[in-house]
């Protein structure tokens, strides 16, 4: 309640978890009844966490009507409350993970799901040490077709790619002015920007941080805050993985290391080529990825991002400072040696995806196991084996994979799938135009 104390003028709160799809469900409350959430929690239907990206029951789930849609309970994360910047009045925003009553954690909930892989990683004396890039666009959306929205300061549309370009920035100065003040206070460690290969498409990275929890969670708020700022200033700001077929699409790179009890960085050898560890990492990130996939690439648009030589990768294979693999190892200082992960689209829910990358890991420390050797040169001409290329191939991968099977509870490999073929089914029946306005706000 200090929060709430510090801030008379807040007078509603939202308490909200992420359901399977990352978005957020919850609840508007008066900011008077506050002190009862904070010891009691509230409630939602466990079936909650569990809806597909309409919104709507997965049909034949368990969790409705066979159980009749019982009630889990919900309480707060470590996080507390922060502001929502972007809503015109004072609120605060208590984030939520569900138990059962007992309190026993809930198995669908996609946070509770990584925590039970940092426990893993505390039981082996590990840390590990997370940073994510996240990629986005600025979208005029008010018409029939998508736009480079104008810039607020000039009213000028550009229209090309303008990698790296200072100019494209400075173009929605006040955007990123204000999205930056909101991140500071919403302690979202937002560092370095930078404009990407698409016109409006813009990057925001994440500083590193050793409790993989927190990075997850500021990936989740960051794109709720993006989102909801971005419509402030008349526009959209989406993590469609493709909105356009013509330009590159949206990623969520992460970055890890690992710390040993003593603080050592397990992937330090003091040179450039990294550890036994870091090698036996590789390979379970590379042994799970088939498996993974429909984490890292979740909706029908993820798969038009995930084609060859448009800056995302189509093979499973690993290299050093490498930008067309799916794994690369940046260059660094030995101490500083680590894993980028480049296979996630902007439109992962994050939990879901650092709790697969980090899994995948710890199954590689676990058994051992020597990756492939890391290519050269272009990965999409190495004849590596593939990703699963559609959507369809990748729900079935996932719901068979020994791997996948190490990392998550049964409970929640069977509600995703589940919710992804209902997905898969109904979405057939959407025009193209229909699929981007589903997806431009939503993920």
């Amino acid at each position: 309640m200090d929060w709430l104390r510090e801030h008379p003028e807040v007078k509603t709160i939202r308490v909200a978890a992420a359901d399977l799809n990352g978005m957020a469900r919850g609840k508007r409350v008066p900011a008077r009844f506050a002190d009862k959430i904070l010891t009691e929690g509230t409630k939602f239907p466990f079936s909650v966490l569990n809806m597909d990206i309409w919104g709507e029951d997965v049909e034949d789930s368990p969790l409705v009507f066979q159980s009749g849609d019982p009630d889990g309970l919900l309480l707060p994360t470590e996080r507390g409350f922060m502001p929502m910047p972007w809503l015109e009045a004072p609120t605060g925003l208590l984030p939520l993970w569900m138990f059962h009553p007992d309190g026993r954690p809930y198995d669908g909930d996609p946070r509770q799901a990584l925590a039970r892989v940092v426990e893993r990683y505390k039981a082996a004396g590990l840390t590990p040490v997370v940073a994510t890039e996240l990629e986005f666009f600025l979208i005029d959306d008010s018409g029939g077709q998508l736009r480079v929205p104008p810039s607020p300061r000039s009213g000028k549309r550009r229209t090309g790619a303008e990698t790296l370009s200072l100019r494209a920035l400075d173009a929605f100065d006040r955007f990123f002015t204000s999205l930056y003040d909101a991140c500071e206070a919403m302690d979202i460690p937002a560092d370095t920007a930078i404009s990407e290969a698409a016109p409006g498409q813009f990057e925001i990275n994440l500083m590193h941080q050793s409790d993989p929890m927190k990075a997850a969670d500021d990936s989740w708020l960051f794109k709720q805050l993006v989102k909801g700022l971005a419509r402030q200033y008349g526009f959209a700001g989406s993590f469609m993985a493709k909105p356009y077929e013509e330009w590159n699409g949206s990623g969520m790179h992460m970055h890890f290391s690992i710390l040993d009890m003593h603080g050592n960085n397990i992937f330090d050898d003091g040179g450039d080529l990294g550890t036994d560890k870091l090698r036996h990492a590789v390979a379970g990130c590379l042994n799970a990825m088939p498996g993974s996939t429909l984490l890292f690439a979740p909706h029908e648009n993820s798969y038009d991002r995930l084609v060859p030589n448009a800056h995302a990768p189509t093979g499973i294979g690993w290299a050093y400072e490498n930008r067309t693999s799916a794994i690369r190892i940046p260059s660094s200082g030995p101490k500083a040696r680590r894993i980028e992960h480049r296979v996630a689209g902007g439109d992962v829910n994050p939990y879901l995806t650092v709790a697969a990358i980090l899994g995948a890991a710890l199954n590689g420390l676990e058994d051992g196991v020597e990756p492939p050797p890391p290519i050269q040169g272009n990965a999409y001409e190495q004849g590596l084996a593939q990703l699963p290329a559609t959507w369809g191939e990748a729900i079935d991968t996932f719901a068979t994979c020994p791997q996948i099977k190490r990392i998550f509870p049964a409970h929640l490999i069977e509600n995703f799938v589940m919710t992804k073929r209902q997905e898969l089914h109904y979405m057939a029946e959407l025009s193209d135009e229909e699929t981007v306005e589903l997806y431009l706000d939503t993920v």
